[in-house]
């Protein structure tokens, strides 16, 4: 099969009549009835006057219309998808940054998003969904804004997709993505999980992140397999949608996997029913711990992959068996080149630890309009990730953490990870994280929020001497914060940078 570098190409490879789209209650959206709908889009759109490379902002509930709506409106136009949950502020920033040229929301609406669109003075485009219409299934409403520059279907080298990378330390960058980085990244992950047409895959993943839209949506449509759209994740209805859905993977980040874990033993009836040809976990570190447990809850193999915005997601990841699953290890490259390079830009041999860095078709060309970044993350000539790491003979990579978030205790230099998978081996433990907090005399001191297993206590003495026969004494934690819940990042991932000001710890 000839590999596609468009959106409109890689929606040729479904059945007519084979399901690309579902959801829970609904009749699903047939491949052929996503390629007309993305037809009709990519029209409609020209009618109000955007085109290729137009930047349309997308701010929908989790579910079908909006992966049908990412994917249809992106054969045509660039999408930018926005977290629901931001206040009119942030969305004044972000489709202000954006240069957006159009909002698209559903009919229920979205008040501060259309505040902000409001004082932007920026179009409103509606999703009309009709009764009873297949899953995803839209009409797009609205008035015209001006005349098409650029009409038609995209070509491989328009931006496809733009995100804004988290931010954490700085001003959020914008991510451009074209046609061809975005396919080439869903091939690369159809090719991991050697997805087929009968593959069905859970999205339990927000849709306006990379791994949600990425290695669910594209990458089973690059498959000709189909996706079935949940509102979201939630622990308590995950296991009535494995019921009745009966998927055959699905993708998520750890967190979601350990609020999953937590309730399986009250759905044993459902595990055991549950076909699974594998499990999926990638967007941060997932515990060696986790992965066991989820591999002997569900009877399959439990695939870690490493992905960025920056790199369309996956970058590497765990092969399937008979190939080895390496606990703790990220996996081989698998899209993009990899390796691991020195502070003086040579490349270093197996094992030794430096940044790791990547080049491919996947890899975005740049930062919008900020070349300070660029010439550092773009030196040396790979796209350097801002990740500590290893790589063994075999190829399989360990993070042993972000370069920005690395302690540094008086000159000591202490990887989080390393904590946190020591920590994760106490029997009261459910979930850590270790991050830096400040010391008056050493800079950073370590410190971690843990919350425990339902039913057991432990105190913070007996955490820290059990660390203690474990880790040398600089890298045991000063502080243990006892939590019900540990503060998350929107897609659920667990955030290190900012926590000891979130605790109060600054």
């Amino acid at each position: 099969m000839t590999k596609s570098s468009t959106l409109i190409d890689l929606l040729k490879t479904g059945g007519a009549n084979a399901a690309a789209l579902a959801a829970p209650g609904r009749p699903a959206l047939t491949f052929g009835g996503l390629r007309a709908l993305t037809e009709r889009t990519i029209a409609r759109l020209n009618a109000l006057g955007i085109g290729r490379n137009d930047r349309v902002a997308i701010v929908l509930p989790n579910g079908p219309e909006m992966a049908a709506a990412f994917v249809a409106i992106g054969c045509g136009a660039t999408t930018a998808p926005l977290n629901p949950a931001y206040r009119a502020d942030e969305f004044e920033f972000y489709l202000g940054d954006l240069k957006a040229r159009a909002l698209v929301l559903d009919q229920a609406g979205h008040p501060a998003a259309e505040a902000a669109a409001a004082k932007l003075k920026l179009p409103i485009l509606r999703l009309q969904v009709e009764e009873g219409a297949s899953a995803g299934e839209f009409t797009l409403m609205g008035e015209a804004a001006g005349t098409t520059k650029l009409p038609g279907a995209a070509q491989a080298d328009d931006i496809a997709l733009v995100l804004h990378t988290s931010g954490t330390t700085s001003r959020p960058k914008i991510v451009p993505l074209s046609q061809t980085n975005v396919v080439a990244s869903a091939h690369h992950i159809s090719a991991t999980l050697s997805l087929t047409p009968d593959d069905r895959c859970l999205n339990i993943m927000p849709l306006f992140h990379i791994h949600g839209l990425i290695a669910a949506v594209l990458s089973s449509l690059a498959a000709g397999a189909s996706i079935n759209c949940t509102p979201g994740f939630n622990a308590l209805k995950f296991f009535g949608w494995l019921d009745d859905q009966r998927p055959s993977w699905y993708t998520a980040v750890p967190t979601m996997h350990q609020a999953i874990l937590a309730r399986a033993g009250r759905n044993q009836d459902t595990v055991a029913k549950a076909k699974l040809r594998f499990v999926r976990s990638s967007s941060s570190s997932l515990p060696p711990q986790v992965m066991n447990e989820l591999e002997a809850t569900f009877g399959c193999p439990v695939i870690e992959a490493y992905g960025m915005t920056e790199a369309a997601h996956q970058m590497a990841s765990n092969p399937l068996p008979p190939r080895a699953r390496k606990a703790g290890s990220v996996g081989i490259a698998a899209g993009p080149d990899i390796a691991i390079m020195g502070t003086d830009g040579k490349l270093l041999k197996p094992d030794a630890v430096g940044e790791i860095v990547i080049r491919g078709p996947n890899v975005t060309l740049g930062y919008e309009s900020n070349p300070k970044a660029n010439d550092e993350a773009f030196a040396h000539g790979w796209f350097h990730t801002g990740d500590q790491g290893t790589m063994d003979d075999e190829g399989y990579i360990r993070i042993t953490g972000r370069l920005k978030e690395i302690i540094n205790r008086g000159g000591e230099k202490i990887s989080p990870r390393e904590v946190d998978e020591v920590l994760m081996d106490h029997p009261a433990v459910q979930q850590v994280v270790t991050f830096a907090m400040p010391h008056d005399k050493l800079g950073e001191d370590v410190a971690a929020a843990i919350v425990l297993r339902e039913g057991i206590q432990a105190s913070e003495r007996e955490i820290r001497d059990f660390a203690a026969s474990r880790l040398a004494d600089f890298k045991v934690p000063r502080k243990l914060i006892f939590l019900e819940e540990i503060p998350k990042g929107a897609t659920g991932k667990l955030q290190r940078i900012g926590l000891a000001a979130k605790l109060g710890l600054d």
